[in-house]
């Protein structure tokens, strides 16, 4: 099963990060070719959702559950695993129902914003899978380097908890203002 999860699982990867690829050059360019290309985002990210969705319930088979949840890097895996396939899967329907407004004015740098972190927890989760069979990459390094040990650790970093919080305030105050302005 293994080979297959791994066969599989690069299906969304490259799904995903070529929608985020057409949503950076959307953000920095208003050219008619980009702008065509805005049209092509949103199925880019269902799809990617529906082959990560396969890859997630191919990837529970490869080991034993009590054998994967005993590993601080399996566990952060699936965890990782698990907030990519949903922040995706929010992303392309939110997107899809508000496509015709994210890349007007100001919108454009939340877009771009959401859909930047939703490639960093791909890579992070593609990392993390390439640590499991033996393949560790220069990312799991930097990781390490923030205070996040992926072979020792399973828990979020105290600044990232700070983040969070930061974020979501941010979030809630960018509501009342939008709700303010209509």
């Amino acid at each position: 099963m293994a080979v297959y999860h791994i066969l599989v699982a690069h299906f969304p990867i490259a799904l995903w990060l070529t929608a985020y690829l057409f949503i950076a050059l959307r953000t920095f360019s208003d050219a008619d070719i980009f702008v065509r290309l805005q049209k092509s985002i949103w199925p880019l990210i269902l799809l990617g959702s529906l082959g990560g969705a396969v890859a997630f319930v191919i990837g529970l088979q490869i080991y034993p559950w009590s054998a994967i949840t005993q590993s601080p890097l399996g566990r952060n895996h699936i965890m990782l695993a698990t907030w990519t396939l949903a922040y995706w899967s929010v992303l392309g329907v939110l997107g899809y129902r508000l496509r015709r407004h994210l890349f007007d004015g100001v919108q454009r740098w939340f877009t771009f914003t959401l859909a930047s972190i939703g490639a960093l927890v791909v890579v992070i989760t593609g990392t993390l899978g390439g640590s499991l069979t033996g393949t560790p990459s220069l990312v799991t390094q930097s990781l390490s380097a923030i205070g996040w040990n992926v072979y020792t650790t399973f828990y979020l970093p105290t600044w990232m908890l700070v983040v969070f919080a930061a974020g979501a305030i941010l979030l809630v105050v960018l509501g009342y203002i939008g709700k303010e302005t209509k």
